[in-house]
C-alpha cells in the first residue's frame, strides 16, 4: 500500500531529523554511509514520499 509506505517514510524521516538535531546522529548516514549512492537513493525516495504527502494534503484541502 503506497499510503502506508509514504506514511512510514515520512515518520521515520522525522525521527531521523529529530535525532540529528538533538544528539547529532544521522541514522541514514550511519546505516548506509555518508555520501554513498544508497544514501542518496534513500534521501531521494524520502523526498518523493514527502512530495506525495504534500500533494495529497493540498488536494484534500481543496476538495472540502
Amino acid at each position: 500500500n503506497v499510503k502506508t509506505l509514504v506514511g512510514w517514510s515520512v515518520a521515520l524521516s522525522a525521527v531521523n531529523v529529530g535525532l540529528s538535531a538533538v544528539i547529532g546522529v544521522n541514522l541514514v548516514d550511519a546505516i548506509f554511509g555518508a555520501g554513498s549512492l544508497l544514501t542518496k537513493v534513500v534521501y531521494g525516495l524520502i523526498g518523493v514520499a514527502g512530495l506525495y504527502k504534500v500533494y495529497h494534503l493540498a488536494m484534500g484541502k481543496k476538495k472540502k
